[in-house]
């Protein structure tokens, strides 16, 4: 069956405000290093005007994965919501921009399009401070049955957990993609959202996920386990395909009875690992719809996060497809 879109993703709709930073202003600030935190409006404000140089750009986790896909040469749609004021527009004009189909009506009122602060440090990790803002106001109302059907298949991030509508959104999305022959991928997003929502997500792996994100953290702490080696067996156990990042140690692809190891892209200089996992995702992805093997699809994803993490933001700067092209990957 021909589909109009490779993947229909659908996550929190966010402008992203990066800044270089120093461990000094983390402590100064109090932020927690490596992980996404939830802030209020107040918290977001103090923050922004806190940062020195910064810089602005549409982002949220699986909106960056469509970008990417749609840098490979993909046909992408996001799902996602914002307020109609000044960044809502900037956000949809963004993506559209990048290639992306999007087209979910704004919130006419409430609370504003979301941000997110990402700070920086000089080892290149990433502190996000996320006011969620109008992305809560995700509902069931805003997906369609014709765009999950239209994909072939559907990408969800676990951030889309923190505001009960938008978790109510996804589920609906998960029952019209198994209607319609849509296969269903997730990403954990963060070890701190899956200590939320450990038991949810497990009941996703067992009953509706054919394919299952994780770096290697957020993996044990879904698995419960203290090692990688147990978060493999597990993997293999489960039956779909899961793609297990490991930052310089590369990632390990896992299903159909397969276990692909591949290294990481090599790199000149860490700058910025905001967006690597987002963009691991878009390469992974972009392999499973064009039919290739678990390792291709692995390496496709190495390439996408290499290429991101060699400059500030969360969006490949270089085509993704000359890229993949040149390195006889496509």
């Amino acid at each position: 069956m021909a589909r109009d879109f490779d993947v229909a993703a659908l996550g929190n709709a966010i402008v992203d405000v990066i800044a270089p930073v120093g461990d000094d202003f983390l402590l100064k600030h109090n932020i927690a290093k490596g992980v996404m935190t939830l802030v209020d409006e107040y918290r977001a404000h103090q923050l922004y005007h806190a940062f020195g140089e910064k810089r602005e750009s549409a982002g949220g986790s699986a909106a960056n994965t469509t970008v990417g896909l749609a840098s490979l040469g993909a046909k992408a749609l996001f799902i996602g919501k914002v307020r109609e004021d000044r960044l809502g527009e900037s956000f949809a004009e963004s993506l559209k921009g990048m290639g992306v189909h999007y087209a979910t009506a704004p919130a006419p009122d409430g609370a504003p399009t979301a941000s997110c602060l990402i700070a920086v440090a000089d080892d290149g990790q990433r502190s996000m401070n996320t006011h969620l803002g109008a992305a809560r106001a995700l509902s069931p109302d805003d997906i369609r049955a014709d765009d999950i059907a239209a994909a072939s298949i559907l990408y969800i991030e676990g951030y889309l957990w923190d505001s009960e509508s938008a978790r109510a959104a996804s589920k609906k999305a998960i029952v019209l993609a198994k209607e319609h022959g849509t296969r269903i991928a997730f990403t954990l997003s963060d070890p701190f959202c899956v200590g939320r929502y450990r038991e949810e997500f497990l009941e996703l792996l067992a009953s509706d996920l054919d394919i299952v994100f994780a770096n290697e953290e957020e993996a044990k702490a879904l698995f419960q386990v203290e090692s990688f080696d147990a978060v493999l067996q597990h993997a293999g156990r489960w039956g779909g395909v899961a793609a297990l990042t490991r930052s310089a140690k590369g990632c390990v692809a896992v299903g159909k009875g397969e276990v692909h190891v591949i290294d990481a892209a090599p790199v000149e200089r860490v700058v910025d690992t905001t967006g690597a996992g987002d963009q691991f995702a878009a390469g992974f992805l972009y392999g499973l719809v064009r039919g290739k093997n678990l390792g291709a699809c692995g390496r496709l994803g190495a390439l996408a996060a290499g290429e991101v993490i060699s400059h500030f933001g969360a969006r490949p700067e270089s085509s993704l497809e000359a890229l993949a092209a040149k390195a006889a990957l496509l």
